[in-house]
């Protein structure tokens, strides 16, 4: 079911996989074969990409997730919009606020796009 309470659980075990180093195999198993992330710097990551990109990025200290709203998009899609804020050591927080589309595929909530955008003001 894509309802807010199992896509924002999903988007927690997202950020939690993000702060225990394990992006990667969590974001490898949740994209669809077919997946994008578009990212807040442009760069557009396919799901290879986001794994490999994660397994060697730094873990983030602290998020946090405030605002979700759910979008629904029909019987099997739906997007889940959000502000997160997450801190790691040393760095300036990263603030934006984030879409994720899911899709359900073979029963499954499957993570089919995902974009970041900043907040500069």
């Amino acid at each position: 079911m894509l309802d807010l309470s199992t896509l924002l659980t999903l988007e927690h075990e997202g950020w939690n996989a993000l702060c225990e180093n394990r992006g990667g195999a969590f974001y490898g198993d949740l994209m669809a074969p077919d997946a994008r992330m578009i990212l807040v710097n442009g760069m557009v990551l396919d799901r290879d990409g986001v794994v490999g990109s994660l397994d060697g990025a730094p873990a983030w200290d602290t998020y946090e997730i405030t605002d979700p709203a759910l979008i629904p998009l029909g019987a099997d899609c739906a997007a889940l919009m959000y502000r997160a804020r997450a801190s790691r050591t040393g760095e300036d927080p990263f603030v934006a606020l984030m879409s994720s589309t899911y899709r359900l595929l073979d029963g499954r909530a499957r993570l089919v796009l995902y974009q970041q955008t900043t907040i500069t003001h």
